[in-house]
């Protein structure tokens, strides 16, 4: 008796395995959600799908993918991207949630309609349009606050207050640059027993990522240490190590924006609202550990140690490791040191 429940059918087979269905998990807003879509779904399939299920029209949608690829956003450049190539990539949807959207909607004041004729829009003669083009070309396209972080309206003050700054408005004109995301970044997930990250940079200015908060989220950091770390991201735009070209960037753009806050007279520094006098900044940590490129950072090239040898060419977990094998032994000197009645030794 012939049983007909089973093949041995090879074509049969793999029609059923390329119909089957993959599992692919977005995260947004630090939660993850999966979506199950036949193995043939293109990138496109996935907006429309976010679209369906989350409620966030593909219009706010912004889709970050890491490493290698970047921030991709509809309409995609490549339509057609399979989502099998996406298996093994972390995917983040910066994008506000639909009740975010409906409190702006709600707080945006309409314009009171009138009886009276529209007059035509004349050109102001005052008004420097070359520049204003620029300064809409060469900005921070989105900023991007945390809603799931204490006072969200306050961060976007915060980064509002960083685009609108004179002297960062007018450094961003000279070298041209255009950043496509400007967010806040976590404490808790960039803080570890060997230091704070300031700042990253990530795909040579797609996302620059900011440490506004204090680490227990009590209060921000101080303006001008943030600005200062900006300056250092910015460079990264152009160098992804720490190189003396590097340096010289960020030291060229952090005078370009000092020359260029003409609000920096006669301002009283106690009075603004970022003002942290407990703030001491870049001494005591780390603004980065260099351009972040597809999601994997690119140490500094030829960084200098402590006892004078050069990094080049060793893993991050090696730098972390010599550095404080050097703090360690300058602990021990001093220890020595105190035990000789303060002589140096």
């Amino acid at each position: 008796m012939t049983d007909n429940s089973k093949t041995d059918d090879p074509t049969l087979s793999s029609n059923s395995l390329s119909n089957s269905p993959l599992n692919l998990t977005i995260h947004h807003h630090g939660t993850p959600h999966t979506f199950s879509l036949p193995s043939s779904s293109t990138i496109t399939d996935l907006s429309a799908i976010i679209h369906t299920n989350l409620s966030i029209p593909e219009t706010t949608q912004k889709i970050l993918i890491t490493p290698k690829l970047g921030l991709l956003k509809p309409p995609f450049k490549d339509p057609a991207l399979p989502l099998t190539a996406l298996l093994d990539k972390k995917i983040t949807l910066l994008a506000p949630t639909p009740s975010e959207l409906s409190s702006v909607s709600q707080h945006t004041p309409i314009a009171s309609r009138t009886s009276s004729p529209i007059k035509p829009a004349a050109p102001s003669r005052s008004r420097d349009w070359r520049r204003s083009q620029d300064e809409a070309t060469y900005t921070f396209h989105t900023l991007l606050p945390l809603p799931y972080l204490p006072d969200p309206s306050r961060s976007l003050r915060f980064l509002e207050r960083l685009r609108s700054d004179p002297g960062i408005k007018a450094a961003m004109r000279a070298h041209k640059f255009s950043v496509g995301v400007l967010t806040e970044m976590n404490p808790a997930e960039h803080t570890t027993h060997e230091g704070r990250t300031l700042g990253l940079n990530r795909n040579a200015g797609e996302v620059i990522e900011l440490r506004l908060r204090t680490d227990a989220y009590d209060g921000y950091r101080d303006y001008k240490v943030i600005r200062k770390t900006l300056c250092h991201e910015l460079a990264h735009n152009v160098h992804g190590e720490h190189d003396r070209r590097f340096w010289d960037l960020t030291g060229q753009i952090e005078r370009e924006v000092e020359r260029g806050d003409w609000k920096s007279g006669g301002h009283a520094v106690s009075d603004e609202e970022f003002y942290n006098p407990n703030d001491r900044g870049l001494e005591e940590e780390r603004v980065d550990g260099g351009g972040w490129i597809g999601g994997e950072f690119v140490l500094g090239v030829g960084q200098q140690t402590g006892n004078g040898g050069s990094a080049r060419g060793m893993s991050r977990r090696e730098v972390i490791a010599r550095a404080a094998e050097e703090r360690i032994k300058r602990q021990k000197e001093v220890g020595r040191g105190n035990n000789d009645g303060g002589k140096a030794v």
